[in-house]
């Protein structure tokens, strides 16, 4: 499986674009594809009902050209995303 990231839903917050999503892995770590053009801020949270031993985190330093932005996780914690930029 590796790792996937979806976009689940965007909107639009005064002049900055707002995207929402997931991602699954069995690995530790990958890149989200927030569908920005630049990433200015990501929040993540690892979902599932057990309690994560380790948080997820941004592997980059933001601003990010570009719409992949690479995240560190534990191998199987899957979770939830949000970016904003332009």
């Amino acid at each position: 499986m590796a790792f996937s990231s979806t976009v689940t839903e965007s909107t639009v917050m005064g002049n900055k674009r707002v995207h929402f999503g997931t991602w699954t892995t069995d690995t530790t770590g990958g890149d989200i594809d927030t569908g920005l053009r630049s990433c200015e801020f990501i929040t993540l949270q690892t979902s599932g009902s057990a309690v994560s031993a380790d948080q997820s985190a941004v592997n980059e330093t933001l601003p990010v050209a570009g719409s992949a932005v690479t995240i560190a996780c534990t191998s199987g914690a899957d979770g939830f995303w949000m970016a904003i930029g332009v």
